[in-house]
């Protein structure tokens, strides 16, 4: 077969997923839960030229002062953004550097919010595997779940939570719809990030265990974009968002 053949053979998988996630939309569980008609989550903007000012991200302590005077500001009970969104905040980590292109193309949806915030599995599954991924940038402690709907599989991906989160699932653990699998980690064991959610989805893991790519290389993008469809078919959080106050 060739490779033109195989790519719209995995194109229209992808498609099927997102068709798929959409339609069973009805059934799934809040992953952060809260109130929209008591807390507002309004969005942010992380590419070069948004919200977040030229470098200071460079500095952890900073960086998560920064993100928690802007939600208060918006008077959120969370941010969120940063699908499909190219960021310049990467070159804090060489993690990110390669020899031709540096990866900056964000792969999931980030939800900043308080230290501890319970993260709720949206359907329910098995644990497919965990990992601490090390390192200034990394995902620090991460959960992968499998899944499945109408027999199609797929993974979802928790990154920036908590050590302790990780230490009591193991692979092959079935989870509940509505089960509390993690919480936001502290920068100490989540990469050195302000607290918040990377939360992803995956079509095909390939090999990865307890880990896969959050950033791709721009030039990349198609591809890793039709393996991660928008996290937004499960979170349906974009269309709660406002601006500036909360909701009475």
């Amino acid at each position: 077969m060739s490779t033109a053949n195989r790519c719209a053979i995995f194109a229209d998988m992808v498609t099927a997923l997102s068709a798929l996630l959409k339609r069973h939309q009805h059934e799934y569980h809040q992953v952060i839960a809260f109130d929209p008609n008591k807390e507002a989550i309004a969005p942010v903007d992380l590419r070069r030229g948004g919200d977040l000012p030229e470098d200071i991200a460079d500095d952890t302590e900073t960086f998560c002062r920064f993100m928690e005077d802007l939600r208060i500001k918006r008077e959120a009970a969370f941010l969120i953004g940063g699908y499909n969104e190219l960021r310049h905040m990467y070159s804090r980590s060489t993690l990110f550097t390669e020899r031709d292109e540096p990866r900056r193309l964000h792969l999931g949806t980030d939800i900043w919010g308080p230290e501890g915030t319970p993260v709720h599995a949206f359907l329910g599954g098995m644990v497919h595997s965990i990992g601490y991924n090390e390192g200034l940038g990394n995902y620090g402690a991460t959960i992968v779940l499998l899944h499945q709907l109408e027999a199609l599989p797929f993974y979802t991906l928790y990154g920036h939570v908590s050590i302790s989160d990780i230490q009591q699932l193991t692979a092959g653990q079935y989870i509940n719809r509505g089960q509390v699998v993690a919480h936001f980690g502290n920068p100490a064991e989540n990469g050195e990030w302000p607290p918040h959610l990377h939360f992803q989805i995956i079509e095909d893991i390939g090999m990865h265990v307890g880990d896969y790519p959050g950033v791709c290389r721009y030039s990349d993008r198609e591809a890793w974009l039709l393996n991660c469809p928008d996290p937004d078919l499960v979170l349906q959080m974009n269309r709660l968002l406002v601006f500036g106050q909360a909701k009475p």
